[in-house]
């Protein structure tokens, strides 16, 4: 393949923007005439702060983030999370709902359990994750803490099309494979978190999106870093951040902004998500489990129903230019995630070579 890139449809780390590769590339040894890489400046240096403060207000600005909210850049993953939400939230009442739609907020959920009572609000798992549950389908305590919930589901090429009503009580939501992939009105929710190694920067960073007065009412054994109170005091800097992968958000959002913001954005993934679901759906071969009003616009999922077929068809997809299009261990068949970095030109691409396929088998 020599220096070639191929169309990189891998579920995280995911392919960045090529602009976005390229500008760091040429800034990689010597950032704005700094005379270092910022990988090797001080996360406590002027010039380091002002990537910090830029790339937050970058942020604020195309979530719409509003006043009463904290950004928070994080490591650990979105994964860390899990320990982290219920740590700092559930004190209010000693009780949380969880919506079980996949494999991560199964995980999510199992991880709650050891700090509270957690009360399961909704699960997909009668038909194998295939499904978003309705409103009418979520079974809330009014006195629980805090609903929770995972956006988009990678594994199961499912994403919730509606933001759950739940009579007041704060939402905790995981938008990591498809934040700043269409809008969001940030103060429905209690906190966003958000791994970014999917639509928003090499991973390593976890972005978190608290309202203000949530935080400080950790339960009395929440260790010290993963204390929101302490991170929002610290304004993130408690310990050295992420810096690089901070300012890789920073030039992605600028490139997000160059797309036509979030609302531009909305608009691509769409047409690229649709057109893929067209051609699989007018397939004789090919078809896909997920409930049309359920699926993703970010992980396609499709298989043939034959696993030989699918790993033919895996195999012959590599040779063509496209990689990391192998489904997920637990579930087989193939999968398509088209986050943001992905043009339409790879969509297209594959479109035509699921045709042929089709056609050839």
């Amino acid at each position: 393949m020599g220096n070639e890139r191929v169309y990189n449809f891998s579920a995280g780390p995911s392919m960045l923007p090529l602009e976005v590769l390229e500008r760091a590339g040429a800034e990689i040894t010597n950032y704005q005439g700094s005379g270092m890489s910022v990988m090797e400046m001080s996360h406590r240096s002027k010039v380091f702060q002002k990537i910090f403060d830029d790339t937050k207000a970058k942020l604020r600005a195309l979530l719409n983030v509003p006043e009463g909210y904290q950004i928070l850049f994080l490591q650990g993953g979105a994964s860390t999370q899990f320990s982290m939400a219920p740590l700092n939230l559930i004190g209010a009442t000693g009780k949380a709902d969880y919506a079980v739609t996949g494999n991560f907020s199964n995980i999510a959920y199992k991880e709650a359990q050891k700090y509270g009572q957690i009360h399961l609000a909704a699960s997909s798992a009668d038909k194998n994750h295939t499904y978003i549950p309705q409103q009418s389908q979520l079974e809330l305590d009014p006195e629980a803490s805090y609903f929770y919930y995972c956006a988009n589901n990678t594994i199961y090429g499912t994403e919730w099309q509606y933001v759950p009503e739940t009579g007041g009580v704060p939402i905790v939501c995981d938008m990591s494979s498809d934040i700043l992939s269409r809008p969001v009105d940030v103060s429905k929710y209690g906190v966003i978190f958000a791994g970014a190694q999917k639509n928003m920067a090499p991973a390593g960073l976890t972005v978190v999106i608290i309202k203000e007065e949530l935080a400080g009412h950790e339960l009395p054994f929440t260790p010290l870093m993963m204390n929101y109170k302490t991170m929002i005091d610290k304004d993130s800097m408690y310990n050295t951040p992420p810096c690089w992968c901070i300012y890789m958000l920073g030039l992605v959002l600028d490139w997000l902004e160059e797309q036509g913001g979030i609302p531009g954005m909305e608009a691509i993934k769409h047409k690229k998500a649709q057109m893929l679901y067209d051609v699989i759906d007018s397939s004789q071969l090919f078809t896909c489990a997920v409930e049309p009003g359920s699926r993703s616009d970010m992980n396609v999922v499709f298989r043939t129903g034959s696993d030989e077929l699918d790993a033919k068809f895996v195999q012959e997809s590599v040779a063509a230019g496209f990689t990391n299009l192998k489904g997920h261990r637990s579930v087989g068949g193939m999968r398509a995630s088209i986050y943001n970095a992905m043009p339409t030109e790879g969509v297209e691409k594959l479109c035509d070579f699921i045709k042929a396929f089709d056609r050839a088998n």
